[in-house]
């Protein structure tokens, strides 16, 4: 049996308190996220266990404070690599 693939997108703006969950969805869904984040230059990082913790979020919630640091480095990272500091791995 194949794993269903899965994908949730995170959005945050300096307006905002915190990182919040904008969209998720698994199987052809989670396809068409990826197909769509990637013709819009949107980066795409996986982390299956990351993954597993930010599904139990619901749409519009905000990211949990005992996921904060984590998001906050992988946001920076996203930003340093967006401005050339950091090659695409």
């Amino acid at each position: 049996m194949t794993d269903r693939k899965q994908a949730i997108a995170l959005s945050y703006e300096q307006s905002m308190e915190s990182p919040r969950v904008v969209a998720k969805g698994g199987g052809l869904v989670a396809e068409r996220m990826l197909a769509l984040a990637q013709a819009n230059g949107v980066p795409i990082h996986e982390d299956p266990a990351l993954l597993s913790l930010l599904s139990a979020l619901q749409i519009e919630e905000q990211i949990p404070d005992d996921l904060y640091q984590v998001i906050a480095e992988l946001f920076v990272f996203l930003y340093q690599m967006e401005q050339g500091k950091i090659e695409d791995v």
